[in-house]
Formats: structure tokens, sequence, C-alpha cells
């Protein structure tokens, strides 16, 4: 167990720290990346949301120390899953709230880095990019995956201004600030949650930073198949449509107020 006040002393400028993890079907990889994100020595409280999984994941997420459990009693999905997340971390009085899914794709290593740019008042979000350092295809990102993540950033990159070098990896970090001006609940509960996500973000004007991040695919990570792969893809490139269309007044969305 992680000495309490060791933790606290870590904390940038009294800042309650919170990881989030939406889960499903996460049970053999959920304690491996706790017990990781915990060894950080700066996580005040992880939450675990699970939507309604087959495995013995709510089981395994109600044995961790410093953890508060929630599971939806039907599949939602993940969208609706990380609202439930956000609204948890925020209720908690979270001040640094950091996703990292708990498939262990993404390193837990990164968290103080992560928590110190915003933490310290660099950045209100960041994200751990695959992309960056050359990572995904090292880590074991599938070709095709590869190839629709570059071809579908550079689109959005043109039509929202922005200069991100992915939209589309699970590993971000938020300030509280910015979790409470952001209308969630309007967002979709399927995967493109993510991505409606950040366009809201850019919308409103906040710079978004960005760190080189490591993965592993394996057979216990977490992916959609194809076809959830080009349901996502359309929506991201509807998204980011209508974040174009928004800006240039012709158009009104509930996403981009």
């Amino acid at each position: 167990m992680v000495d309490i006040l060791y933790r606290e002393a870590l904390v940038f400028n009294d800042k309650k720290v919170i990881v989030i993890m939406p889960a499903y079907n996460a049970a053999a990889t959920l304690k491996q990346t706790y017990d990781e994100v915990m060894a950080q020595q700066m996580v005040d409280l992880v939450i675990v949301v699970d939507d309604a999984s087959r495995d013995e994941t709510v089981q395994i997420a109600q044995s961790l120390p410093h953890a508060l459990v929630y599971a939806h009693q039907k599949n939602k999905g993940y969208g609706a899953n990380q609202k439930t997340c956000y609204r948890m971390a925020l209720e908690q009085d979270g001040d640094i709230v950091i996703m990292v899914h708990p498939d262990y794709q993404y390193t837990p290593k990164l968290i103080p880095a992560m928590a110190s740019m915003i933490g310290n008042g660099l950045y209100s979000c960041v994200l751990g990019s695959r992309i960056l350092g050359g990572h995904a295809l090292k880590g074991g990102m599938p070709k095709w995956k590869y190839v629709a993540n570059r071809c579908l950033t550079l689109v959005e990159n043109l039509l929202t201004g922005a200069k991100l070098s992915e939209y589309h990896t699970g590993y971000r970090a938020f300030s509280r600030e910015l979790l409470l001006k952001l209308n969630l609940e309007n967002n979709s509960d399927d995967f493109v949650f993510d991505n409606q996500m950040l366009a809201q973000i850019l919308w409103m004007g906040y710079m978004i930073a960005e760190v080189s991040c490591p993965t592993l695919y394996f057979a216990e990570a977490s992916s959609i198949n194809f076809r959830r792969s080009v349901t996502y893809g359309l929506g991201c490139l509807e998204t980011a449509l209508k974040f174009r269309m928004a800006r240039m007044g012709l158009t009104v969305s509930p996403l981009f107020p």
C-alpha cells in the first residue's frame, strides 16, 4: 500500500489526482494496470466503471485498495462508460483526471509527466500519443489501423485547424476546470465520444498537449473490429465536418455551441 502522506506530498499544488478506468472484460489485465498506476506514488484514487462485463472484472476491481467501483447493470457503450467516469471523478473532487485503459495497452508510467503538465498550469488537456516517436507500429498496431489513424488525423487537422499527431488515443488527462466546462452528455455513447470530446476542447480554444507514449497490442488488449472501426472513422469525419461548418457559421450543432 502506498503511503498516503507521501503521495499527498507529491501532488502538484495540493491537487487531487484521480485515475479513471472505463472497463469492459478487463479481468486479465486490470490488477496489473492498477498496480502500475499506484506505483507512480501520486494517485489519490482510482475509479473503475464496469460496463456490464461478462468476466470477473467487477470482483477484481472491488478487491483493489484505493479503488472506487461502479458497475453498469447493462452495457451502455464506451462513451457512456466515460460519462460515468468523469461524473464520478468530479463528484470525488478530482483536480487532475487521467484516463488509463485497464487493458495495459498504455503504460501508466507517464502519469507523473501528464499530471505535472496540468498541475503546474501549463495545459488543461494532455494526450499520450502513440504516433509521436514512432511507437505505434513497433508496439504492434496493425498496419491498416495505423494508416487509418494517419489519414483521419490529417483530415481532422485540416478541418479543425489543429496540429495534433493523433485524435484516437485513449490515454488522456484533464483539469477539473476543463471537465466542468464540457457538456459531455451531448456526446455519443459509442466510441466516437473520444473524438467529439477533443473537438469540443478545440472549439473552446484550449491548447492540447501531447507526450510520446509507447503502447502494446496483445490478445488481452481491447480493440474494436473492422466494422466498428469503419463506423468510428465515419463518425470522426462527421464530427470534424460539423466543427468546420459551425466555425464558418453554416450550421448550428449542440456539440459546438
